[in-house]
């Protein structure tokens, strides 16, 4: 919880920002990139389809996240992992086409639907940025904070997931063109990635730098990552990857997630403690 200016106690609905947050958020980008390709692709849903149904997942866990009252790990980290499934779908419905190797691979066995708009990841990235700056800007204006621990307003969390989304999105795009047309591989740009992480790490310890800035860069590189590593298990050998496959990659991501939401549960719940134990003291 958060006391005010004016002596009044609001409830904080997002998490802290720590080691085991950004862990993850890295586990929740990988798990939507395998997921997002097991049901466009292995499922054969087709990434026009796959991305409506996924979009209105996304739509369903953030209306519960935004009606909570409280900070609720399982709400807050189903709300990341349906932007990333959805953000790799999306994805790839705006870069791809349906003559590229990946759509012919996720052709909807539906038979309807176009199966990519053949933006390629300069147009679509451009697009992305642009409706990135676009929402920071409307956030700007608003007067609501950036700082994701000061976040306690309707209209300040909303903006919030609206920017998550987006950057999820374009998280996608820089994943899919490092690995697939940057010549550096699923395990090159994944080592990219990790490379620029460390960067903004160092320069964390730069006074003249705002955490803010450092936050959002890095919030965002985190999808590259997961999006070249989910990729680096599931693809096959012949092209770089693990061949591990998206259902059984998926499977495994799934459940040490839902560990990692249960330690971060258990943590919560020890701090709504401590907090009540000052209170009862003071």
């Amino acid at each position: 919880m958060i006391v005010t200016e004016t002596g009044r106690t609001v409830m904080k609905k997002l998490p802290e920002v720590t080691l085991a947050f950004w862990i993850m958020k890295i586990a929740a980008t990988t798990l939507g990139e395998t997921a997002g390709d097991l049901f466009a692709q292995t499922l054969k849903l087709g990434y026009f389809l796959t991305t409506i149904a996924l979009f209105a997942v996304f739509v369903v866990t953030l209306i519960v996240q935004l009606r909570s009252r409280h900070y609720n790990p399982f709400f807050y980290w189903t709300v990341i992992l349906s932007t990333s499934t959805a953000g790799t779908t999306m994805s790839d419905f705006m870069n791809r086409d349906a003559s590229g190797e990946y759509l012919a691979a996720g052709t909807t066995s539906l038979g309807w639907g176009p199966q990519g708009l053949g933006l390629g990841y300069p147009t679509g990235a451009a697009i992305l940025i642009s409706l990135l700056i676009a929402i920071f800007a409307v956030w700007k204006v608003s007067g609501q904070t950036f700082a994701i621990r000061d976040i306690t307003t309707f209209r300040g969390e909303a903006l919030f997931w609206a920017a998550i989304l987006v950057s999820n999105t374009l998280g996608t795009s820089m994943g899919d063109f490092l690995a697939d047309s940057s010549g550096l591989g699923y395990a090159g740009g994944a080592l990219l990635v990790t490379g620029l992480l460390a960067v903004l790490l160092a320069v964390k310890w730069v006074p003249a730098v705002p955490n803010v800035l450092l936050f959002w860069l890095a919030f965002v590189l985190t999808r590259p990552l997961g999006a070249t590593a989910g990729d680096f298990l599931t693809k096959p050998v012949a092209k770089g990857g693990l061949a591990l496959g998206t259902i059984g990659s998926s499977m495994v991501l799934l459940a040490v997630l839902l560990g990692l939401i249960a330690y971060a549960y258990r943590q919560e719940n020890h701090r709504r403690l401590q907090g009540t134990f000052r209170a009862g003291l003071g």
